[in-house]
């Protein structure tokens, strides 16, 4: 190997390493965000995420703009991640229908008596709806993984005849629209949701031309 080759390595190895710790330090970041989210809400300040994180103050600033900017990202990797669960959870169901029924009542059916969890709940409500005024791409862009799980298991049930949807992309989107106002009152209304959840499905089963019990 010449010398300018060994450099040529060196660069990559360093460009490699350098790419490593920022991932490092984002995830640790995130990991930490999501901790007090899960503890207080949105009530926490940006040195209180740098402290749960572990890093200097200028290195949150590197990333982030604005302490909003994070919260956009706790949203769209906490989408993420609960869509990645989801598709493990429902990796045994074959039948379409199943899958799609599962992807639009799990949400709801995550809600528990565990204050942290009405808390995060009241979080993705509350902050959720002030961000879209400031960023709606960047959201649209955050819900895209639950859309296209929903809009796949809705062009496999009507490929397969089980419901008569002419528009699967759009229906996907509405019902994630529809799914998201059911979970936002819920997040703060008291009682049982297990009846929702069927009642949920069965109006998006009938609004996608499925068949009727």
């Amino acid at each position: 190997m010449s010398r300018a080759e060994e450099r040529a390595v060196e660069r990559s190895v360093a460009v490699q390493r350098s790419r490593s710790r920022v991932e490092n330090q984002i995830r640790a970041i995130l990991d930490a965000a999501h901790r007090l989210v899960e503890a207080k809400g949105d009530a926490f300040t940006t040195q209180e995420l740098a402290k749960e994180a572990g890093v200097a103050l200028q290195t949150f600033y590197r990333y982030f703009a604005s302490k909003d900017e994070l919260l956009l990202a706790v949203i769209s990797d906490g989408l993420s991640d609960a869509c990645r669960q989801m598709t493990v959870t429902a990796d045994d169901l074959t039948d379409p229908l199943q899958r799609l029924r599962f992807f639009i009542t799990a949400s709801l059916g995550g809600r528990s008596r565990d204050p942290e969890r009405y808390t995060l709940a009241q979080f993705i409500v509350a902050t959720h709806w002030r961000l879209h005024r400031v960023f709606p791409k960047e959201l649209a862009e955050a819900d895209r993984p639950l859309v296209d799980l929903i809009h796949t298991e809705i062009r496999a049930a009507a490929d397969a005849g089980l419901v008569t949807s002419t528009d699967t992309e759009q229906d996907a989107w509405f019902i994630v629209e529809l799914t998201r106002s059911v979970y936002h009152h819920y997040a703060y209304a008291a009682g049982t949701v297990a009846e929702v959840q069927e009642q949920l499905w069965q109006f998006c089963l009938r609004a996608l031309g499925g068949p009727l019990r």
